[in-house]
C-alpha cells in the first residue's frame, strides 16, 4: 500500500503577522476606519522585522481589508470602500436585493455559525463575545444604537467557528447588510419596548454558547433574527 505524504512546511513569520491582525478585524477588535498602528509599532508589537510587517499588511490591503491613505497611515476600510470593494455587492448589484431577502440568508448562515460556536468556542472565544455584548449593551444604555458593537457581536460567533470560509463570506455579508441594520436599529429605537427583547435575544445567544448548547444556540437566534425579519415585513405593510 502506498501512502502519499506531503512535506510540512513552517508557517512563514509574515503570514503569522497578516493572521494577527485579519483575526481582529474578522472579530470586529478593530473596525471600519480605525487605524492601525504604524508600521514600527507594530514590528516591536509582534516580535518581528518591518519588512516582515509590510509583507503582511499588503496582503490584508490586497484583501480587500485595510487601505493606505496618504499621508495619514493605514485604516480598516470604511463601510463604504468595502462595499465598493465586496464581492458579494458586486454580485447582487443590478437584482435589487431586499433587506427581506438578505436577513433570509442571514437566518441560514447564523444558523450554522451559531451551532458551530457553540460547539468549538474556546476561553477565549466567550470572553471576546462577552466584552462585544457588554460594550453593545453600554451603547444603547447610553442611548446610542451600538450597530458597531452589534456587528462585532455577531462576528465574534462566526469566528468562534474555526471555520475561515465562514468567516470570510459572513464579513463580507456583514459589510453587505450594514446599512440594513442602521436602518433597522434606527427603527427599532423609535419603539422601546423592542430593545428589551433584542437585549434578550442577545443574552440567551451568549449564554447558549458559554454552556456549549448547539440547540440552545439554534433556537436563540432564530428567534432573534424571526424577530427582525417580521419586524421589517410589518414596515412594509
Amino acid at each position: 500500500m502506498t501512502i502519499l505524504l506531503k512535506p510540512i512546511k513552517a508557517k512563514r513569520v509574515s503570514d503569522q503577522a497578516y493572521e494577527q491582525i485579519r483575526d481582529l478585524i474578522f472579530r470586529g477588535q478593530l473596525k471600519p476606519g480605525d487605524q492601525i498602528m504604524p508600521e514600527r509599532e507594530l514590528a516591536q508589537a509582534l516580535g518581528v522585522s518591518r519588512p516582515t510587517v509590510r509583507e503582511a499588511i499588503k496582503k490584508l490591503v490586497t484583501m480587500g481589508l485595510l487601505e493606505h491613505r496618504q499621508g495619514q497611515g493605514t485604516f480598516v476600510r470604511s463601510i463604504d470602500s468595502q462595499r465598493e470593494h465586496n464581492p458579494l455587492a458586486a454580485m447582487i448589484e443590478g437584482h435589487d436585493a431586499s433587506l427581506e431577502e438578505l436577513l433570509e440568508v442571514r437566518m441560514g448562515l447564523e444558523g450554522q455559525s451559531v451551532i458551530l460556536a457553540a460547539q468549538r468556542a474556546t476561553a477565549e472565544d466567550i470572553q471576546v463575545l462577552q466584552r462585544a455584548l457588554e460594550a453593545m449593551l453600554s451603547e444603547n444604555a447610553a442611548g446610542r444604537l451600538g450597530i458597531e458593537e452589534d456587528v462585532s457581536f455577531h462576528m465574534a460567533i462566526t469566528f468562534a467557528t474555526k471555520n475561515p470560509v465562514q468567516v470570510y463570506i459572513m464579513k463580507n455579508f456583514y459589510d453587505l447588510l450594514h446599512f440594513g441594520i442602521r436602518e433597522n436599529l434606527q427603527a427599532l429605537w423609535e419603539e422601546p419596548s423592542s430593545l428589551p427583547i433584542i437585549r434578550r435575544h442577545h443574552q440567551g445567544i451568549f449564554d447558549a454558547i458559554k454552556n456549549h448548547d448547539p440547540e440552545a444556540a439554534y433556537q436563540a437566534m432564530k428567534e432573534h433574527i424571526t424577530f427582525v425579519l417580521d419586524f421589517v415585513r410589518n414596515r412594509k405593510g
